[in-house]
């Protein structure tokens, strides 16, 4: 029986990202069933409400294997919705975030190839959206941290190594300061460690690893970085950098039955319609995807057809350096796989 994916297109150039990633999977010859749905601040903006997924998507993320979710927009400002990516995280429980950043060849690195894996707690943290107004002078937000989750986090890093033949995991915190939430995270990595005695632990600081990600980041190279949502949101964003474009970074959320796949980056309205940006993270966190609904052999064919015009140079999009159109490199890749 096929397996079938909800498929969110989003907002801005996520439209047009998507039908070139639905593309070139049909090109691999997936056997996937791709059920398309709304999310996202185009569809609240026409329908109102607290949310910006409706009902029926709810209702078709409980019916399918996995979710493909394109960059979405989320309104800014007091009392507007959460994120789609947010509200799909927590009601799945897809506690882990992985961002795999590695340098493509024929590309620009700013300092050097790097090889490493961001993995980040994708459900709580600052991210519950929970802010108090103690009065008109004073505003809290409160950080949420379980030894459930982090348990959960810490243990998906160790066998993320484990799976890559890698032997350090490097949590990432700020204990000295923050003496129970980063303290009890760190614990948990602890206790899980001890499942893993041949693996290492580099604890860092938050604010070092950032130096020392632009200083000497080859250092981390076969190593998973780990650590809380906000402060891996901010030191994945700083190590898409070093692969010269964040379009070239794609993601999965992760929990124990259920995933939802996307492009790290956001939804960039300003380029919607031109047929300009990068469809290198949309189309791999598809091939992702069907890798993770059971289809290798066609997951490794988009990941190396996207490699190879990469490498060659010729069908490039502007952030890397090339002209190509975001539907002529899409056309590269799938003539690739021909």
């Amino acid at each position: 029986m096929s397996k079938k994916a909800a498929v969110i297109k989003g907002d801005g150039v996520g439209p047009e990202l998507v039908d070139a990633m639905l593309a070139v999977t049909q090109a691999a010859g997936t056997n996937v069933e791709f059920i398309p749905c709304e999310a996202g601040a185009a569809w609240w903006e026409a329908n109102g409400g607290d949310s910006l997924i409706p009902k029926e998507t709810w209702d078709l993320l409980d019916e399918t294997d996995a979710c493909f979710k394109g960059p979405t927009t989320t309104p800014g400002g007091a009392g507007s919705p959460r994120s789609v990516a947010v509200s799909i995280r927590q009601k799945f429980n897809l506690y882990a975030n992985v961002r795999p950043t590695k340098t493509f060849p024929n590309t620009a690195k700013p300092l050097g190839d790097v090889d490493f894996v961001c993995v980040r707690e994708g459900t709580e943290g600052l991210y519950i959206g929970e802010e108090v107004k103690l009065t008109d002078d004073v505003y809290i937000a409160i950080r949420k941290i379980t030894r459930t989750q982090s348990s959960n986090i810490a243990r998906y890093a160790f066998e993320e190594a484990k799976r890559r033949g890698w032997k350090t995991v490097v949590p990432i915190h700020k204990s000295n300061i923050l003496k129970l939430t980063c303290g009890t995270f760190l614990e948990e990595v602890e206790k899980v460690h001890q499942d893993y005695p041949d693996m290492e632990v580099w604890e860092y600081h938050i604010d070092n690893i950032a130096q020392q990600l632009i200083k000497n980041p080859q250092m981390f190279n076969e190593s998973i970085l780990l650590s809380t949502n906000l402060f891996m949101d901010v030191i994945s964003e700083e190590c898409s950098a070093l692969v010269g474009s964040i379009g070239l970074i794609y993601s999965a959320n992760i929990g124990e039955g259920y995933a939802m796949f996307e492009p790290a980056h956001g939804s960039a309205p300003k380029y919607a319609g031109l047929d300009k940006v990068n469809p290198v993270a949309t189309i791999l966190a598809g091939a992702w995807m069907l890798d993770y609904l059971g289809e290798k052999e066609q997951s490794k064919a988009i990941f190396d057809a996207t490699e190879a015009v990469i490498a060659e140079g010729k069908h490039t999009t502007y952030d890397m350096g090339g002209s190509a159109k975001l539907s002529e490199m899409t056309d590269a890749i799938i003539a690739k796989m021909k």
